[in-house]
């Protein structure tokens, strides 16, 4: 008797303790694993990289409590992007998460089979990264923006700031080759309508920087544009600083307007990396990314710094202010 009642005891016992342990292993959330590839710095992109964590936050992904991201940073060594993509697929991240042509190409050639998503590159298009932005197939989807075009467009700003200069600069880091080739082409064409001359200067790392200025000076260049790229980017206040020492106006996107250049203009890239984490979520609940479009810049800014010009002694025309959507007095 007492063996059936202590039977009786332990059965219930564990009847009541099935439901609990059900109960724990559903309350306790799922963690998700997802990787970052940078080309630059944190210190670099870390506005940017909060507009991402504020997007995947706003989907219930939260760091330390869901959500664990892997970081790899290349630091501005380009060279150092596929040893970092293959650490990251050997973790085996359910989604790799990065930005600029250098940073997805080096995702694209380490796995065909982790989703990988576009935070901002130039033009996924061009340089080979999707078939197709409506069906880009294969494991890559994001959001891009048209380099060469915005970069056109920065020279017809210019051309209505400083209507009599015959020469105009394109400042892009060599690494970055096809995204650079193909800007430069485009930029070309509207040179040459503009009858105005346009020179290419190229650095790699910022120790070059002082050089490639000096070179400008020489070559009375009046203005460049820069390359929306990484290691530009990530050293935005020094090539300003140096810009303006030798009196040459520059146009990048915000973030070279803030930094310290005359205008910028651009997507709106905080928009683009926040977008990043809705691609992030459709993936971890299940759909292909070869099935999600790639998306456009839609979103576009220009931002006129007008303690710059009074340095430089620039005063910007109606046509520049009515445009602007931001000034920084």
């Amino acid at each position: 008797m007492n063996n059936r009642r202590k039977l009786l005891v332990a059965l219930g016992a564990g009847a009541l303790a099935a439901p609990f342990a059900s109960f724990a292993q559903q309350s306790a959330p799922r963690m998700r694993r997802i990787g970052f590839l940078g080309p630059s710095s944190a210190a670099g992109i870390a506005s940017r990289l909060e507009a991402l964590r504020s997007g995947l936050r706003e989907l219930g992904y939260v760091e330390g409590k869901n959500l664990v991201i892997e970081f790899r940073w290349a630091e501005g060594k380009y060279d150092r992007l596929a040893e970092l993509a293959a650490e990251l697929v050997r973790l085996n991240v359910e989604v790799i998460v990065t930005h600029s042509t250098p940073g997805v190409l080096a995702a694209k050639q380490a796995t065909t089979a982790i989703p990988i998503v576009i935070a901002t590159q130039g033009d996924a298009v061009a340089t080979g990264v999707v078939a197709s932005l409506a069906r880009p197939g294969g494991n890559i989807t994001g959001s891009t923006f048209f380099s060469p075009q915005i970069n056109a467009k920065r020279l017809e700003l210019f051309k209505d700031v400083l209507p009599q200069a015959k020469r105009f600069g394109f400042l892009a880091n060599p690494d970055t080759t096809v995204m650079a080739r193909e800007t430069f082409k485009v930029m070309s064409v509207t040179a040459k309508s503009l009858k105005v001359e346009l020179q290419k200067f190229e650095a790699r790392v910022p120790q070059e920087f002082e050089g490639v200025f000096a070179e400008m000076a020489r070559r009375r260049v009046a203005a460049f544009t820069t390359m929306d790229e990484p290691m530009l980017a990530a050293n935005a206040k020094l090539v300003v600083s140096i810009a303006v020492r030798h009196r040459i106006a520059a146009i990048g996107s915000f973030l070279f307007a803030e930094a310290g250049a005359l205008m910028g203009y651009g997507p709106d890239f905080f928009a683009l990396w926040r977008r990043a984490a809705y691609h992030v979520d459709k993936i971890l609940k299940g759909t292909k990314p070869g099935d999600i479009p790639v998306e456009q810049a839609t979103k576009f800014e220009l931002v006129v710094n007008m303690k710059t010009a009074k340095a430089l002694g620039l005063t910007m025309p109606p046509t520049i202010m009515v445009q602007a959507t931001r000034v920084i007095e």
